[in-house]
């Protein structure tokens, strides 16, 4: 059969016509035209960050490297009064070490008045051991002549031996604008813990929800998250102190009453910061593997 010029022209073009429209329709690798990225920007980052300091610096309102200061660097506070505390290595940098020891500081911070801090996060590294007798306040947010605070890290350190390394009993509380008071526990889920062994631990508050978590390494272990909203939330009293490693009752002349239920801290305490925010989790997560390794 002879095949014409002009059907082979018009089939050549119906096969660039097809091959126009295939091309049209292939999905493309970079259908927003993002501009490429460098591997090489990414070397040596975890979770896209090189630092903890990289992570929301704009709401880190008070922070303790204790790299040879136990001062708070935000504000630039030096403790008032401290007990039974060295400077050891830690996870990043220096930490501090109490044997029976606290860190405290009459003072009303500005970053923990009423109207500037609602919602929060507060992260730390701690070693720490179960003690079979006392509990263990590893910070708060003191209230003069009042035995509980605003905020209270409380760790349950007297639930348990010293021989005991796979559960750490972590019960935060706080005070409410009712006059009451919130907390939180690990029911369940527990750290590994020991003198030598760095714990990662985090609070987060939302101040919009009532929510009230608790994080030990990288994980949401608390089991009463949900705390409510109204009478429930959380308020930060003034005036104001604070106290890292115990309360009112463990400072000599401070005592507010006859409880004995806390002892001075014996354990070890680093990167202590505290934002007014809550962190998304993979921020939380990324402190946490931040630290790990070293950062």
């Amino acid at each position: 059969m002879k095949i014409s010029t002009l059907n082979i022209k018009r089939f050549a073009y119906g096969i660039a016509i097809c091959s126009a429209i295939f091309s049209s329709c292939k999905k493309s690798d970079n259908p927003n035209n993002l501009p490429e990225v460098d591997p090489s920007a990414y070397q040596g980052k975890i979770d896209g960050y090189t630092s903890s300091d990289e992570i929301y610096p704009n709401n880190l309102k008070a922070y303790w490297s204790f790299d040879d200061t136990k001062n708070e660097l935000k504000s630039a506070s030096a403790p008032t009064q401290t007990a039974n505390d060295a400077f050891v290595t830690g996870v990043k940098g220096k930490a501090i070490k109490l044997t029976a020891g606290y860190l405290y500081y009459a003072k009303q911070f500005d970053a923990f008045k009423t109207d500037a801090l609602k919602s929060f996060t507060v992260s730390v590294w701690v070693q720490i051991l179960n003690n079979g007798s006392k509990r263990t306040m590893l910070m708060t947010l003191a209230r003069p002549n009042t035995f509980d605070g605003s905020l209270d890290f409380r760790l349950n350190t007297q639930a348990n031996a010293a021989t005991v390394t796979d559960k750490l009993g972590i019960g935060p509380r706080f005070s409410t604008v009712g006059g009451g008071s919130q907390d939180n526990l690990n029911a369940t889920l527990n750290p590994k813990i020991g003198a030598d062994v760095w714990t990662h631990l985090v609070l987060t508050y939302d101040s919009n929800s009532g929510t009230f978590k608790e994080w030990a390494n990288g994980v949401d272990v608390g089991s009463y998250n949900n705390r409510g909203v109204g009478n429930n939330l959380f308020k930060a009293y003034e005036p104001g102190e604070f106290i890292i490693g115990g309360n009112y009752n463990v400072i000599p002349g401070k005592a507010v009453n006859t409880s004995v239920e806390y002892a001075a801290m014996t354990g070890t305490v680093d990167e202590l910061r505290i934002y007014n925010t809550v962190l998304p989790d993979a921020h939380i997560k990324a402190l946490y593997a931040l630290g790990v390794a070293g950062k």
